[in-house]
């Protein structure tokens, strides 16, 4: 249960609009993308959703259930300078009543996020999007939770280890889980890398801890074009900085979710002399929500041909 970890805590599971949730892909990759969490104050759960059509989130979780979550934007949440907060967590996938989820993510999501009810196309053009509304649920259920007051990743965070009234012994004591070999291939590098560094002090610096839970935090963040590199400016104070794989993530939305943007580089952690850097392999768009009608159904049904079948095969695997 959550019920006895510290208000800040609680406070921003309830009302922060996103969270970044990151799971660990194929070859040991810290995977990170922005969600909205929902949760109910005091339960065992922080819970988070992905359509049937893009269910990487949640195959990643179900094969490797060791996930994490970081509160660390608080846009939207009406908090002011609430803490940052990083949940490390045992992930179970819900997808066994399909239609059940459908209801529940729309009840939901217009509870928490009411500017977006107009935004949804009436119900017989929704079936149309039957890839996005279909939902998987991820339950993260706490097993350590470290809270920087304030949002200070300089200072030493607040540690609370899970399940405070059943607490499992074993967890830190687990043998050091691989971490896979660095990315391998040549720098990766656009236009949206310079953008990255006009439009972003900080990101969502994500790595893999020994225990093979994910660890995350929001850091400053300098872009160089000249090295086509990113610099992380300061070092989180109690989450040692590991070389290895990485995934730094961007996102920015409306206080009311009427438009969002998000964009996560894949890499490779490594030190030098001037300190911490990832070295960019692979660039990842995420599912965007332009502002307006018209953009939002433009990027909408770009993206139905391939995930509408996506979703039609994985009903029809589990339909056998």
């Amino acid at each position: 249960m959550t019920s006895s970890l510290p208000a800040e805590a609680r406070e921003a599971f309830s009302r922060f609009v996103t969270c970044e949730y990151t799971t660990v892909g194929a070859r040991q990759q810290p995977i990170t993308w922005p969600v909205t969490p929902y949760y109910s104050d005091g339960g065992p759960t922080i819970d988070v959703t992905t359509g049937l059509g893009y269910p990487k989130k949640a195959d990643d979780a179900k094969r490797h259930p060791s996930v994490s979550l970081l509160f660390s934007d608080p846009t939207g949440s009406g908090l002011e300078q609430p803490a940052q907060v990083l949940v490390q967590g045992t992930a179970e996938v819900d997808d066994v009543d399909l239609e059940r989820n459908a209801d529940r993510y729309f009840r939901e999501s217009a509870e928490k996020l009411p500017a977006t009810k107009k935004m949804h196309p009436p119900k017989p053009i929704r079936r149309m999007f039957g890839w996005y509304y279909t939902r998987i649920y991820v339950y993260v259920r706490p097993e350590r939770v470290l809270i920087w007051r304030h949002g200070d990743v300089g200072a030493e965070p607040e540690v609370h280890d899970a399940h405070m009234e059943e607490v499992r012994s074993g967890h830190s004591e687990e043998p050091p889980e691989e971490h896979g070999d660095p990315a391998p291939g040549a720098t990766a590098w656009d236009e949206r890398m310079d953008a990255l560094g006009r439009d972003n002090d900080t990101a969502a610096v994500s790595w893999l801890g020994p225990d093979g839970f994910p660890l995350s935090t929001r850091l400053p963040i300098e872009v160089d074009p000249a090295t086509r590199e990113i610099r992380l400016t300061r070092e989180p104070t109690g989450l040692p900085l590991t070389p290895g794989r990485s995934c730094l993530a961007v996102h920015r939305h409306a206080p009311d979710f009427t438009w969002q943007r998000n964009f996560q580089v894949r890499g490779n952690l490594e030190r030098d002399a001037r300190g911490w850097k990832l070295a960019p392999r692979k660039l990842v768009g995420g599912i965007e929500l332009p502002e307006g009608v018209a953009g939002r159904y433009k990027s909408f049904l770009s993206r139905t041909i391939p995930y509408r079948r996506r979703a039609k095969r994985r009903l029809r695997e589990r339909a056998r």
